[in-house]
């Protein structure tokens, strides 16, 4: 039986996770496979976090370097994270001609444009199902299963932590800053939670699915991003009055030869099928000219669900090496040579339908001097609600519009508030009206 030996660079949660499978599901694969995937290093700054693996003497050190260069290895599972150490190792692997498994889709999303390059060169499989959606194998479904589709469009929650917390919001009418509080206390989001709750962990996830789903280099920096900190149990209830509820969306879309990219709080409809996945759970639907539409649902992080995905990645490479076929598969679904540079359409040539939500001045006449300033910029109101709450002397007062230019909006809202009748800025969320046929 053939042996791939492998090295993991990292031994905290996802990395002890991935060694445990290896080493107790060993005889599973073997059987699977015919091969024998052997753990043969782990490299951690930290010795003591292999404690509780069965592992023989010798596997643990603290030094990565002599795990990236030992000749032995064939296969560098990279899961210390972060952009700089994560990076060097990589690079320095894929030079001494080891193939390459990665969770790290904020490196992928910075440096893929020229790690996925240097693998090709080198001969060697640079591959990343855990980066996006967990244990959701949307990489190899796009990838694979879907390479004889045209891709039309992604939409998913793709980030467990903002899932969590709108579900808790959506369920028991609490704020935002009381449920990240209890989040963070029960370990469904970090200390410091920019990366998720600003939009920005959704964003590095849908750089990545776009450059394999349309065949573009990653481009990250053009993604609009925004985030779930301004959404409060108000509009969570006025959009179900509405008929909609409020996710956090990565959303991208084909059109007229540029491609949406953009992450925000939307409301969907609760028909959608978005609309009813809960808690820190993870779904996407990608549209396909073939197949229509498909949906992945599943846990999108955590220790075991993310290894499961690394595993899968080291088996796949174990094959190609078996069967002495590196780079079958193109790591970003195209050719290189195919892949090409497409604009990505700016925010403010979006057209949707928008929520809007006013803190306005309880006097006659306010309705009608916000319409009317939606309406000099080409912005009609579809519906009104005003429940009659009143704060001080101000009201909320909330509006659906039918389709919109964003650019239209944002010079809407800029003659509103020099109208001086609302306070604080409103609260606009967009809303996406097409279920994917799901």
């Amino acid at each position: 039986m053939k042996q791939i030996n492998i090295g993991i660079l990292g031994c905290g949660t996802v990395g002890s996770g991935t060694a445990r499978i290896l080493l107790e599901k060993q005889k599973l694969i073997s059987d699977r496979t015919g091969i024998n995937v052997h753990l043969k290093s782990i490299a951690d700054i930290d010795p003591t976090r292999g404690k509780d693996l069965p592992l023989a003497d010798g596997v643990m050190t603290t030094d990565a370097g002599a795990v990236v260069d030992d000749p032995e290895i064939q296969i560098i599972v990279e899961l210390i994270g972060g952009k700089t150490l994560a990076k060097e190792l990589i690079t320095r692997a894929i030079d001494n001609g080891k193939h390459i498994v990665t969770a790290n889709k904020a490196l992928l999303s910075a440096h893929g444009n020229t790690l996925f390059p240097l693998a090709a060169q080198r001969g060697v499989d640079l591959a990343y199902e855990a980066s996006v959606g967990g244990c959701m194998p949307i990489i190899k479904s796009i990838r694979e299963s879907l390479v004889g589709n045209a891709i039309g469009s992604i939409r998913g929650i793709l980030n467990g932590t903002c899932n969590y917390i709108l579900s808790r919001m959506t369920a028991e009418g609490c704020a935002f800053d009381e449920v990240l509080a209890d989040a963070q206390a029960n370990g469904f989001a970090e200390a410091d939670p920019t990366l998720d709750v600003d939009g920005f962990d959704a964003a590095h996830k849908l750089a990545i699915l776009n450059a394999i789903a349309f065949g573009m280099t990653i481009n990250l920096e053009d993604v609009y991003v925004e985030g779930i900190r301004r959404i409060t149990p108000m509009d969570i209830e006025f959009a179900a009055d509405f008929g909609y509820t409020v996710k956090l969306l990565a959303i991208s879309k084909q059109t007229n030869g540029a491609v949406e990219a953009r992450v925000h709080p939307t409301m969907i409809s609760h028909d959608n099928i978005l609309a009813s996945v809960n808690g820190s759970l993870n779904a996407v639907t990608v549209s396909g000219d073939c197949v229509e539409n498909v949906l992945l649902y599943g846990h999108g992080a955590g220790k075991m669900p993310t290894a499961s995905a690394v595993v899968s990645d080291i088996v796949d490479i174990a094959r190609n090496l078996v069967f002495g076929a590196p780079g079958r598969i193109p790591a970003l679904a195209y050719r290189p040579e195919a892949i090409r540079t497409i604009p990505v359409l700016p925010i403010d040539r979006l057209h949707t339908r928008y929520y809007l939500r006013f803190t306005a001045e309880n006097q006659p006449g306010v309705l009608s001097k916000i319409a009317g300033a939606l309406g000099s910029h080409n912005i009609s109101i579809k519906s009104v609600n005003q429940k009659g709450r009143f704060y001080g002397d101000h009201t909320p007062l909330v509006m659906m519009t039918y389709k919109a230019c964003e650019a239209d909006m944002k010079k809407a809202l800029a003659d509103i508030a020099a109208l001086h009748i609302v306070a604080d800025d409103p609260i606009v969320v967009r809303i996406e009206e097409d279920n994917g046929g799901l």
